[in-house]
């Protein structure tokens, strides 16, 4: 670089003739033309290309890396064994041509894979944001593996976490609801990714088939959905950096609860206080300040969705239906009979004939080492028993009566016709108030006269209103018994001997 200096300066400072600067560099005057017309200020020395011994195996030892890049890091093969394999194809050069060849590839792959992404910008109440993440909690003393939903408002950040313990349809509309209840209000667009609970496949472009029943969920809230290349997590990019973000502020360590619905409580109330606590960022003020401005661009949160998932479902001979490896009973009437099963997250609807049999609180086991559970309403097999009297002794779905049905029922059951007499104090249900009914039975217990007759007197009393235990009630005087009356059988005696023949009187 000096020399080239040294030459520039000579020429075009000094004006010396080709011929004297040649003259005193020592170089040639060709050399000093050539500097001289290419204006270079600084020498560039270009590298020949030299044939590798690398070269005919250059393909074979990338799609070995690309191969082993795919595994995990102890089941890839270290270079030199890639080296070794390379040898017994014929490759004779040396190990550090293989690791400089797998250096320069990595380094390709990763400049590759990073991308180039344009920032996004979000005016207010136009657009939210949803993902799914899995956490894990301890529910009831359990270490438990949860479903987190994760709304996020994409103008003011603000954002709502709430655990499942699946994700499925009815999951994902409950999430829907309660971030637009704790939101405020509903965006105008939603961002998803191609989550097959609302996408059943994915066409060329933006086309999407969406599910009919997440269609339905969006019609009801007004909002549009709008779903992400394959692939491509950057397009919503601000639920995916929740996700990572949650687990240091609501997971670690991990949370400790009796049940999910305290979990729930706790994680929105997280959620809020963390609004207050966090930077926008981009924006001046906290979270929570641009989110109660962006709540004046919200459409108003209408009324919950009905977001339950059906399906049709046969009754067996024994009044239960499966569902998710646990059975619940209907009615007995629609034994052998199919009916429509409406699952929500936390209950199940038996509906037929268009209107509801039964409800029950849904169970969920995430274990498959624990045996299938039986939930019973004995309420469901009144009509069955009235024909099987029998069945009430040791019949399962009666283990569960309340403690004074159980009670009469040890009384009733030791005499004969006691069962008979059970059946019918249980079918009163049917057409009374249960809870009166209980209290008739348990006054009648109280009273010792555990019977049929008694229970019914007892109830026929509290529902026309009458007192059970009227008061005491004074006689006159006058009528008080002065002279007690004598028993004297001899009279008897009497009777037989004025009778003709010396018969009895009878």
């Amino acid at each position: 670089m000096g020399l080239l200096n040294v030459i520039r300066r000579l020429a075009l400072r000094e004006k010396l003739p080709i011929r004297e600067i040649a003259r005193r560099t020592g170089l040639s005057r060709n050399t000093i033309k050539k500097y001289l017309k290419s204006g270079a200020i600084e020498p560039k020395f270009s590298v020949p290309e030299r044939p590798s011994k690398l070269d005919p195996f250059a393909d074979k030892l990338s799609a070995w890396l690309k191969t082993d890049s795919t595994k995990s890091r102890k089941q890839r093969r270290p270079l030199t064994r890639l080296h070794t394999d390379l040898v017994a194809l014929g490759f004779t050069g040396s190990y550090n041509r293989v690791a400089a060849f797998a250096r320069e590839w990595r380094t390709a792959r990763q400049t590759a894979d990073r991308g180039t992404f344009v920032p996004l910008a979000f005016r207010p109440g136009e657009a939210f944001q949803f993902d799914w993440s899995e956490d894990f909690a301890v529910l009831g003393g359990e270490r438990t593996k949860l479903q987190v939903a994760h709304t996020k408002l994409s103008h003011s950040r603000a954002f709502v976490v709430r655990a499942y313990l699946l994700q499925t349809h009815e999951m994902l509309f409950d999430a829907h609801w309660h971030a637009f209840r704790v939101f405020g209000g509903v965006p105008e667009r939603g961002i998803y990714d191609n989550m097959k609970t609302a996408v059943g496949q994915i066409g060329r472009g933006k086309e999407r088939q969406v599910n009919l029943r997440f269609l339905a969920m969006a019609n009801h809230y007004v909002f549009e959905p709008d779903f992400c290349n394959p692939a491509a997590g950057w397009e919503k990019g601000q639920v995916e950096k929740n996700v990572q973000d949650a687990r240091p502020r609501f997971w670690q360590p991990i949370p400790n609860f009796p049940d999910l619905a305290a979990l729930n409580a706790w994680l929105e109330q997280r959620c809020v206080e963390q609004w207050r606590e966090i930077p926008h960022g981009h924006l001046v003020g906290s979270v929570a300040d641009v989110w109660s401005d962006e709540q004046h661009a919200l459409m108003p949160v209408p009324a919950p969705f009905d977001g339950f998932v059906e399906q049709s479902n046969r009754v067996s001979p024994t009044c239960l239906i499966n569902f998710e490896r646990n059975r619940y009973s209907v009615p007995a009437s629609f034994a052998n009979r199919r009916v429509s099963l409406r699952v929500y997250p936390e209950r199940l609807v038996v509906v037929a004939e268009g209107q509801i049999l039964c409800e029950h609180v849904r169970r969920i086991d995430r274990s498959h080492h624990l045996p299938p559970r039986t939930i019973y309403d004995w309420r469901h097999y009144l009509t069955v028993i009235q024909r099987k009297p029998g069945a009430l002794r040791n019949g399962a779905p009666f283990v569960e009566l309340p403690p004074a049905f159980r009670q009469l029922q040890e009384q009733m059951l030791k005499r004969p016709g006691g069962d008979r007499e059970m059946v019918d104090i249980l079918a009163l249900v049917l057409h009374h108030d249960e809870q009166v009914v209980l209290t008739a039975v348990e006054l009648a217990l109280s009273e010792g006269i555990a019977t049929k007759t008694h229970v019914l007197n007892t109830l026929h009393r509290l529902i026309d209103g009458k007192a059970i235990n009227g008061p005491t009630v004074d006689a006159p005087q006058a009528l008080l018994l002065r002279h007690e009356p004598k028993a004297d059988v001899g009279r008897y005696d009497n009777l037989r001997a004025r009778s003709t023949g010396g018969r009895h009187a009878s």
